[in-house]
């Protein structure tokens, strides 16, 4: 991801198909603020943050920059697998693998489900999106079971605009 303030927010915006303009008027701000704000001269008041973090989707640490700790290991005692969540986060401009390769275009999908329903949904690719082709969610159950959770996948193709993140918790 971008490095500053102003490169995320231009990144989520775009990526959320949305103007200056738009998001100026989204913000109750000027066009002109929302431009200050991409390119580092100024940067939105702490007040608008949750409304811009709400506006992309995204959390307000995201927007931020603030990097969490990916991965955790924890007693596989300690862990029960009837309350893990798996979160399932995919953005960006792809097809379906489908016969009819349909194009989805610019697409979100977020999918927070207890792990063992994930697991059936995603391993019997009932989600035909060609990004989680090569994720092995048997092997991510399987990681849980040893104790590792966190954010377990990241992948970024900006060749094809799409991220991938799979946290479990």
């Amino acid at each position: 991801m971008l490095q500053t303030l102003g490169g995320r927010i231009a990144c989520y915006r775009k990526q959320n198909e949305m103007t200056q303009e738009q998001l100026a008027e989204k913000c109750s701000v000027s066009a002109q603020a929302v431009s200050k704000w991409e390119n580092d001269l100024t940067a939105p008041d702490i007040s608008l943050l949750p409304r811009l973090a709400e506006l992309f989707r995204c959390t307000c640490d995201e927007l931020l920059g603030v990097e969490r700790k990916t991965v955790v290991a924890v007693d596989p005692e300690t862990i029960d697998l009837a309350q893990a969540v798996l979160k399932l986060r995919v953005c960006g401009n792809f097809q379906t693998n489908g016969e009819g390769q349909q194009d989805l275009g610019k697409t979100k999908i977020n999918v927070n489900l207890p792990l063992s329903v994930a697991d059936v949904l995603l391993s019997s690719g009932l989600i035909p999106i060609e990004a989680l082709k090569g994720i092995d969610f048997k092997q991510i159950v399987s990681l849980v079971k040893q104790g590792v959770i966190g954010k377990l996948v990241e992948i970024e193709a900006e060749e094809d605009d799409i991220t991938v993140e799979i946290w479990v918790e």
